[in-house]
């Protein structure tokens, strides 16, 4: 019995050994790299930093963690996912962060996503525009008013989304422009789910044709207006937040 179970523990010992040796020989080497899923205007840069990190690995043995330190200075990546195929196939599929809003300064804008990352290497044209007094410089945004309008752009339905053309603050707070149809008045970033599916409910109603506003501070008492467009408000500067730098509070979209 002992011979027979040292005979096993020789033999599981020899697979073992064989097993690494495959796993990590020239035989499994990574020779063919195809990567997906990118869009960002950092994309030839990623996706040269994702090759040159899966050419160093094998099809059996491959290290993700080593992918996304890889391209971890890129903002603009949420995560990757591999698909390996022995022996020298790895398919690489990038998921990006959407950007919802171009913060705009002067004359420049940078794209941000809605948990208020700041996507430098994205593209900022076609994007609601949020105008700061300067744009961030760090990788996030600190302001909370303006991640809360971030938050508000972020949470919009799919219908919606496509839809908003900026987002300012005047008397009545965060108001977004909606392109065919009316100002929607948020106030606030808080409740923007509950908000966002009070302004669904009363625009997909025939009633509300004609609507400059709609102000959605209250969901479950939405009041819509047809005497004016709510623009014509004299707009404000949101009071700074005291707890983050100046240049990330929203101010005036003239």
């Amino acid at each position: 019995m002992k011979k027979i179970i040292a005979g096993v523990l020789v033999g599981a010992c020899a697979l073992a050994g064989g097993w690494i040796w495959l796993r990590d020989s020239e035989l499994a080497r990574v020779q063919d790299v195809f990567v997906t899923g990118l869009a960002s205007a950092e994309e030839p840069r990623i996706r040269q930093a994702l090759k040159s990190a899966a050419l160093d690995m094998t099809t059996l043995h491959v290290r993700e963690d080593q992918l996304r330190a890889a391209v971890a200075e890129y903002p603009s990546i949420a995560g990757i996912e591999t698909d390996a195929s022995f022996p020298h196939k790895l398919s690489i599929e990038v998921r990006e962060r959407a950007p919802v809003a171009a913060i705009a300064s002067g004359g420049s804008k940078v794209a941000a996503s809605g948990d208020g990352r700041v996507l430098r290497g994205m593209k900022a044209s076609g994007l609601p525009t949020l105008r700061v007094r300067s744009t961030p410089a760090g990788e996030r945004v600190t302001d909370r008013r303006t991640l809360g309008a971030l938050g508000v752009a972020g949470r919009a339905p799919a219908e919606l989304k496509g839809r908003i053309e900026r987002l300012w603050s005047g008397e009545r707070g965060l108001t977004l422009d909606l392109r065919n149809g009316p100002d929607l008045v948020f106030g606030s970033g808080s409740d923007a789910a509950r908000k966002w599916m009070a302004a669904a409910r009363v625009l997909a109603d025939p009633s509300a044709a004609g609507a400059t506003y709609l102000d959605l501070r209250v969901p479950e008492r939405v009041a819509a207006g047809g005497l004016g467009p709510v623009e014509n408000e004299p707009e404000q500067p949101v009071p700074t937040d005291p707890q983050a730098p100046l240049e990330s509070s929203p101010t005036l979209d003239p």
